[in-house]
């Protein structure tokens, strides 16, 4: 019975999500298990392009270091934010949704490359929390029961708190400035005098991925608690 209800919670968490965070539990588990290691999953354009060892260009959004306070905390958020955004202003855009994710993954690839970074899924969820904060500016949020702020401001106090852990804060600029190029192109550029839709779905993600009508019963997880925990909890203004 318990086995039940917990694939049934599995199965209603959306695809794109689901299929992500399972992504990143099962590598982060081969490498407690020793099955692979590190070594064979960081960017490295070297290996990809001489080597052609592809699988690294994915597998470095997959591995957020071993089982821990960092490992957790990053699941954390990245499950939260990104079933957020899929089942709020990307429900019923699947395509639309796995764009954004080969867009960002594209660019922090470039971008990768030039600061040397070997593994980008923090900064991956980094961004996925910007365009969300900047898509909810009236949620208002309570980080660990000490600051209140409105949620524009989230990146940056995770930026801060990275900082306070003693950990690089070129992961979460990177993170923040690939969510700011995405939000600008698609949210703020196109109602500009003059501006327009640069960023366009392409016909075969859209033919793969986008479905028809969903269920009117599915209850999708409520944006009025955005952190779902003492770190993040927020609640819209004049709620």
């Amino acid at each position: 019975m318990a086995y039940q209800t917990l694939q049934q919670e599995y199965l209603q968490i959306p695809v794109v999500t689901r299929a992500y965070t399972t992504a990143c539990v099962l590598t982060t588990a081969a490498v407690q298990l020793e099955i692979i290691t590190p070594f064979q999953l960081y960017f490295n354009p070297d290996l990809i392009l001489r080597n052609y060892q592809v699988w690294r260009l994915i597998t470095n959004f997959l591995f957020f270091g071993p089982v821990g306070f960092n490992f957790l905390f990053n699941m954390i958020f990245l499950y939260r934010y990104c079933r957020m955004l899929e089942e709020g202003s990307f429900r019923g855009r699947t395509a639309d949704f796995v764009f954004m994710f080969l867009f960002g993954g594209l660019l922090m690839t470039i971008f990768g490359t030039f600061v040397s970074l070997v593994f980008l899924g923090q900064a991956f969820t980094i961004m996925l929390v910007y365009v969300w904060s900047r898509r909810n500016p009236n949620v208002r949020m309570n980080f660990f029961g000490l600051l209140n702020f409105q949620a524009p401001f989230l990146p940056w106090v995770l930026m801060g708190f990275s900082l306070l852990l003693g950990n690089s804060i070129i992961v979460d600029l990177l993170g923040i400035a690939v969510g700011h190029v995405y939000f600008f192109l698609e949210d703020v550029f196109p109602n500009q005098p003059g501006g327009g839709r640069w960023l366009k779905t392409p016909s075969l993600i859209k033919m793969l991925f986008d479905t028809p009508e969903e269920d009117a019963n599915y209850n999708p997880l409520p944006e009025e608690r955005p952190g779902g925990f003492a770190w993040g909890e927020g609640q819209r203004l004049g709620g």
